[in-house]
């Protein structure tokens, strides 16, 4: 965050996967080479992938449950933000029912892929979720460390 200004950047939440030692940033910037440069000058720790995403509507927290980020890789071109939307309505009328808040989501459309932050009591209770409510199920689920 030190430099992120430096290169027009503003990071606005990470996640952290310390098991498999995966970081999932938040950002806003004019393009993804501002975003590896800022990364280059701060720590040298470049980012595998840099999606551009349309943002869900974000939920409040509720309790205490762990955070859970899952991905769903579509395939490019097969996913519109619209189409998530409709798919993310159908989460938050069975979410109850499996202990889950979905807090937002975010899609890329160009790539395919769609990632989802909940919070549940377990990676079971999202896959469940996305089972019943319309079905596609993610190509995996972390559980992850909000960032302060």
């Amino acid at each position: 965050m030190a430099v992120e200004g430096k290169f027009g950047v503003h990071f606005l939440k990470y996640w952290v996967n310390e098991e498999k030692g995966l970081v999932y940033c938040l950002s806003s910037s004019i393009d993804s080479e501002m975003i590896r440069k800022t990364h280059a000058e701060a720590h040298g720790l470049l980012p595998e992938f840099i999606y551009q995403v349309t943002d869900g509507e974000a939920a409040k927290l509720k309790g205490h449950n762990n955070f859970y980020l899952d991905v769903h890789y579509l395939g490019e071109g097969n996913v519109t933000a619209k189409e998530v939307a409709g798919a993310h309505k159908k989460d938050l009328a069975v979410e109850g029912k499996y202990g889950v808040n979905f807090i937002n989501y975010w899609v890329d459309e160009k790539n395919g892929v769609v990632m989802c932050l909940s919070q549940a009591k377990d990676s079971t209770a999202v896959i469940k979720t996305h089972k019943e409510a319309h079905g596609l199920l993610p190509a995996y689920v972390l559980e992850v460390k909000q960032g302060k």
